[in-house]
């Protein structure tokens, strides 16, 4: 008995070339990939990062975040 082929998020993307025009075609392979993201997906799962990596790089971003939102707000109105 055969087990079945697991189905993953990452399926196959598709081009056709034209009329022998094989950079068109990759452009629009690589327009392709980068709309799916799933280069990105690829770029965070070649390599593991520990769970406690993950949660201090979070908190890291959310207070780069959060002081950026308060300097914002506590400048001052230009007056011109």
């Amino acid at each position: 008995m055969r087990d079945k082929p697991r189905k993953t998020g990452l399926t196959g993307s598709r081009v056709e070339v034209h009329n022998d025009n094989v950079e068109k075609a990759i452009r629009t392979f690589k327009k392709k990939i980068t709309e799916s993201g799933k280069l990105i997906d690829l770029r965070e799962r070649e390599f593991f990062t520990k769970p406690s990596v993950i949660r201090r790089e979070k908190h890291k971003s959310a207070v780069h975040r959060y002081k950026k939102k308060t300097e914002s707000d506590s400048l001052p109105k230009k007056l011109y």
